[in-house]
């Protein structure tokens, strides 16, 4: 048996805890099957963005007419935009590998770790043991339970990135996130792309409106259905047979495709850890419940990332496993602040957030709700962008900033000053009374705030 200072599970955002462990001379074990890095680097949000930029500029070249540019997109090379994002990805793990060799102190067991009593793990069949261990084991691709899914090849997240040809057609099941963007990315590869989700709406964490505007813009370019059960998956000569029903009327119909993706959404690793055996209590839907100093309810075991649930992002995974090496080193109370825990949607058009929906915000504000189209702006006017806008919500009493979600082009940057401002004291004059640069897309964000009224 190995005693250690620290048990690292993880090495995605579990790395922040090692590199803090390391620097403090602790003895700290790592335990992981690899790839090092977790998802992000090398099945998720890297990878996935470096294949959404090429579909950016295939259709910003389509749309192109609009400013009286014609022009038309005479071949895309898909083999080669996949041979670079796995190129990268594999240049990205080997630089880690290097930094990863040179860190004192640190023991590494490869492989999967599972519990087999309280404080006691099983790496590979060594028993290690601490009285601190930080579970970031992620999630994987849940893939729900439809009757003969199993008997056709489907797509996940991670499978797809093997792919070196772009399929004639496909069905991908689930309007979340996921489903989006890369509906976003194989139509513009030139793939006939049907969408598929059950709710009555994508993205159902967004404004309705944001929401309402990328259903209409997706289906200038592919198939969506929405409020829609799949009943039955299976195959039918060379193509898969897809047989759903419409909720709302009670029709049915078939869809089909070469190719189907499942995309809907993730489930926690935590089972695989046998994270039971170890007193720590998961929720039913298989996640690590924990407060907010990221503490499970077992004294010294910590769970950060996709293990616990709450926000499944890696910017915030790496804050929540920074507070949990704080905590877990230094014996402080050090606790995790989401209130202005942003997140971007890498679709066509572009969509990001940060703060509560105008829904949550009424629960405990009076607010103020201002909104301003791109197209109020000399930039997004210059761009002809016609649909984006942004929407700002505000406390009505203290002028805090509650909320601020956009939807166009470059939204993930603009949404970068509200979540400064609100990390700053959020206050609306923060946005408001700064300098912004005329002619620029940031005065987007003042003209929403300017804009606040009573709704």
């Amino acid at each position: 048996m190995q005693k250690h200072d620290a048990v690292i599970v993880g090495s995605g955002s579990g790395m922040f805890v090692v590199y803090e462990a390391v620097f403090r001379g602790l003895s700290v074990a790592l335990v992981d099957k690899g790839p090092l890095g977790g998802t992000c680097p090398n099945l998720g949000c890297i990878p996935s963005k470096m294949l959404m930029l090429p579909a950016d500029r295939i259709v910003e070249i389509q749309e192109a007419r609009k400013l009286g540019i014609e022009t038309e997109v005479k071949s895309i090379n898909f083999a080669l935009i996949m041979e670079r994002m796995r190129r990268s990805v594999q240049e990205a793990q080997r630089q880690m590998g290097e930094s990863f060799s040179q860190l004192r102190g640190l023991h590494f067991y490869e492989g999967e770790g599972r519990f087999v009593g309280e404080y006691q793990m099983d790496a590979g069949g060594t028993i290690i043991t601490s009285d601190r261990f930080i579970i970031a084991t992620g999630s994987r691709p849940y893939v729900p339970p439809l009757p003969g899914l199993n008997s056709v090849g489907y797509l996940t997240t991670e499978t797809l990135l093997e792919l070196n040809s772009a399929p004639a057609s496909m069905v991908i099941i689930g309007g979340g996130y996921i489903g989006v963007e890369y509906a976003h990315f194989f139509a513009a590869m030139g793939t006939a792309v049907t969408l598929i989700e059950s709710a009555e709406r994508l993205v159902q964490e967004e404004e309705p409106e944001v929401a309402a505007l990328l259903k209409h813009a997706l289906r200038k370019r592919m198939q969506v259905l929405t409020d829609i059960e799949i009943e039955q998956v299976g195959k039918s000569q060379d193509s898969i047979r897809v047989l759903i029903r419409e909720k709302r009327s009670g029709a049915h119909f078939t869809v089909t495709a070469d190719t189907i993706m499942v995309a809907t959404g993730r489930q926690s690793n935590a089972d695989l850890l046998q994270v039971e055996k170890t007193g720590v209590k998961t929720d039913e839907r298989g996640f690590i419940p924990v407060n907010g100093k990221m503490e499970t309810n077992m004294q010294g075991i910590y769970a950060v990332g996709d293990a616990n649930g709450r926000f499944m992002f890696r910017h915030i995974a790496n804050i929540e496993a920074s507070i949990a090496a704080h905590n877990a080193f230094t014996g402080q109370n050090e606790t995790m602040d989401y209130s202005a825990a942003p997140h971007a949607v890498y679709s066509y058009p572009q969509i990001a957030a940060v703060g509560l929906t105008a829904h949550e915000a009424r629960k405990e504000h009076n607010i103020l709700v201002g909104r301003a189209r791109y197209m109020d702006t000399a930039t997004g006017e210059a761009m002809m962008e016609t649909d984006g806008f942004a929407k700002a919500i505000v406390d009505r009493d203290t002028h805090k900033i509650l909320g601020f979600h956009v939807i166009g082009p470059h939204a993930p940057s603009l949404v970068q000053e509200v979540i400064n401002a609100m990390t700053a004291g959020g206050h609306v004059d923060e946005i408001t009374k700064g300098i912004h640069i005329h002619p620029a897309l940031p005065e987007l964000v003042q003209a929403a705030f300017r804009n606040v009224a009573p709704e």
